[in-house]
């Protein structure tokens, strides 16, 4: 049994979001309460993407590691019945615990919820001076979380610092976040990450150095972000949406996607 603990919210059609606990056990029920959003949407001609987030479960360990697989069976059960009228068995139920809090796939789910969480705040037109704070220690944590998480590369290690320029630059710290943004564009080059990572370190980089009054380094670092060919055509589509925002002040709040 799990508690829905105020009204979901459904202000858009083909999204659903809940507060949702579980109530079937004692331990798991003092922990706070997570968020569930369901989005559905159209994935091309005839074909639906329905998309579930479990979030806001970094102080509730057991539950995040007791409900993770009972999720992938939900949905898994509900595409068998649709394609085929049939459903699945229940799973089968799990004799070796939770895993630690502190295992590296907890820290991967840590890691990809408070960089989704970063653009909850970044979205926002405006913040508070504790919403700023707020967007930093996210972005911070994010970066902590994928530093030690399972099957973590360098990729992840380029998006984090990359989130760090962002929620720097955007708190008015134009110095650290150029700083961070170099951080970014090392790692592309020291393990040859090229594509969508590239663009966005010239992007982070172009941005800082506008905010720096350092107008020709600025174009230099923007024509590099449009000069990176990025192969993945719904990859380039959001990296050209983002280089259509030219360096302003104050700073876009536009950028790389959630890390995943």
């Amino acid at each position: 049994m799990v508690e829905q603990l105020r009204a979901p919210e459904a202000e858009e059609p083909g999204r659903l979001v809940l507060t949702w606990r579980v109530l079937y056990d004692a331990d798991m029920a003092e922990e706070p309460p997570g968020r569930v959003e369901w989005t559905v949407g159209a994935a091309g001609d005839g074909l639906t993407r329905v998309r579930l987030v479990h979030g806001d479960l970094a102080f509730s360990p057991l539950t995040w590691a007791r409900v993770k697989d009972g999720w992938v069976w939900v949905l898994d059960a509900m595409k068998t019945k649709l394609e085929t009228g049939a459903t699945l068995p229940p799973p089968a139920s799990s004799t070796s615990g939770p895993e630690p809090a502190d295992s590296p796939d907890w820290h991967r789910a840590q890691g990809v919820e408070a960089n989704n969480a970063c653009w909850e705040l970044i979205s926002q037109p405006q913040r508070s001076e504790d919403e700023q704070e707020e967007l930093l220690r996210r972005a911070y944590a994010a970066a902590y979380h994928w530093q030690r998480a399972r099957a973590s590369r360098p990729e992840n290690e380029a998006r984090a610092s990359y989130m760090i320029a962002k929620a720097l630059l955007l708190t008015g710290q134009p110095e650290a976040s150029l700083r961070a943004a170099d951080r970014t564009l090392g790692t592309c080059l020291e393990h040859g990450l090229v594509d969508f990572d590239l663009a966005y370190a010239h992007e982070a980089r172009a941005r800082a150095l506008h905010a720096l009054g350092r107008s020709r380094a600025a174009a230099d670092a923007w024509a590099a972000a449009q000069a990176v060919t990025v192969v993945d055509a719904e990859d380039r589509a959001i990296v050209e949406r983002d280089l259509s925002v030219p360096p302003t002040d104050p700073p876009a709040a536009v950028g790389a996607t959630a890390t995943d």
